[in-house]
């Protein structure tokens, strides 16, 4: 589509929503203003940089050997930078400790802020803020399906130290970067059968974290997050980091939490827990991904789940609060069209949000107008925002619509081929 057709199409729209009471360019300012976390690890299907040698494991699974994939730093930046391009607006870069950059074997409880500052140089060169994630799966000292809650003191001791250490390179980055770095922590602590003990490994875990999380850190640099779930492969009976055991630690130990749109049962969604979350925990993070029966983390689709998300983000002026990350791992597709997907359709359903007449709808809601809130509500989903989200491509240097395919062939053909 033509520059003209495009900016000619945003007016129709801008002046459609302005019936509504909608200020498209108020819209838009405020997308770019909320940055979107992309995950390193849809490059390279969760492997790091850290052995090549060991397996996945802790119920993480990459389904697919599409070629191309990164197996450096450098390689795995160069991916990112050609997504970043394809993508509009504010972004930042999610880590997992096992993308450190070194030559040198260094054991997880001994990762320091210097083995990832070719990260923070590159942050800084592209602009990005940073987030980080201790690794505490896909390693012996986990194989036992235990983590900060095994039973032996000296295994707890080393992801305690790992979960420290993770902390210090997340300060660094916010000191660095000059915008707080979210430290998420997942465990994969479970059991595949039903335990004769439920209560002891989350009486370990509790003093794990709380001996993890002791030393104070400035918020404008760190802050720490909590992710629960529900079941794990390999640990399907009983997981130790369940919902109701993370909002209480969250909540008592001023952490924010993480809700995982693929961790809770299918018939639940994380939609409706963002509001009733927020009354009690100061910060919220949210793994935006598309569950498929499972937890099984494909790519964000622009699906219900993943508008209502963002409309409970907007609807409750929450912005200010929730962190958006992305989380998905697909291997049987070219994985910078995986990021490009993904991080396009988070995006879309922000603006669509974003666009939502709130005034007019909670007015009605107020009044009792179910009427007027359904049919307002169902007919929004036919104005012209596609016409908003164009214009908003086009403002920052990125593909309209299905345009970016050809860049990502062309580097596949070019760059990814030759790996």
């Amino acid at each position: 589509m033509k520059e003209a057709q495009i900016k000619s199409a945003y007016e129709y729209a801008k002046d459609v929503f302005s019936q509504y009471g909608v200020n498209t360019d108020e819209a838009i300012k405020h997308l770019g203003e909320i940055p979107i976390s992309m995950h390193c690890w849809q490059g390279d299907d969760v492997r790091g940089f850290e052995s090549p040698d060991v397996a996945l494991s802790g119920g993480i699974q990459a389904t697919g050997n599409y070629p191309g994939a990164a197996t450096t730093p450098s390689e795995l930046r160069s991916d990112l930078e050609k997504a970043f391009s394809l993508i509009p607006g504010k972004k930042r870069l999610n880590l997992h400790a096992i993308y450190l950059d070194s030559t040198d074997k260094i054991e997880r409880n001994e990762i320091k802020p210097e083995h990832f500052s070719s990260w923070v140089e590159w942050a800084k060169k592209n602009k990005l803020g940073l987030d980080f994630n201790p690794t505490l799966f896909s390693h012996p000292l986990s194989d036992d399906g235990f983590t900060l809650s095994h039973p032996k003191e000296e295994i707890r001791r080393f992801w305690i130290d790992h979960v420290k250490a993770s902390r210090k390179i997340s300060e660094y980055f916010g000191r660095e970067l000059g915008t707080p770095s979210t430290m998420n922590i997942w465990i994969p602590d479970g059991m595949k059968d039903q335990p004769i003990d439920r209560l002891g490994p989350r009486q370990r875990l509790i003093d794990a974290l709380d001996s993890a999380l002791s030393e104070p850190i400035d918020e404008r640099f760190h802050r720490d997050a909590v992710e629960c779930k529900l079941f794990g492969i390999g640990a399907e009976a009983y997981t130790v980091g369940s919902n109701e055991f993370y909002l209480a630690y969250a909540a008592t130990r001023h952490t924010a939490l993480c809700l995982d749109a693929g961790h809770f049962h299918p018939t639940e969604v994380i939609s409706d827990k963002i509001s009733a979350v927020s009354l009690y925990v100061k910060n919220i993070l949210l793994h935006v991904t598309r569950p498929v029966r499972w937890d099984s983390d494909h790519v964000v689709a622009f699906d219900d789940e993943t508008q209502a998300i963002m409309r409970e983000v907007v609807r409750n002026d929450l912005a200010d609060r929730v962190s958006i990350g992305l989380d998905f791992f697909d291997a049987s597709i070219n994985r910078i069209a995986a990021w490009t997907v993904g991080t396009r359709n988070a995006q879309k359903a922000l603006l669509k949000a974003l666009l939502e007449p709130r005034e007019i709808l909670r007015k009605a809601e107020q009044q009792f107008d179910y009427t007027t809130r359904l049919g307002l509500t169902e007919e929004m989903h036919s104005l012209p925002w596609a016409a908003v989200w164009d214009y908003y491509c086009l403002t920052n240097a990125v593909p309209i619509g299905f345009d970016w395919i050809n860049q990502v062939s062309d580097y596949e053909s070019t760059v990814l081929a030759t790996r």
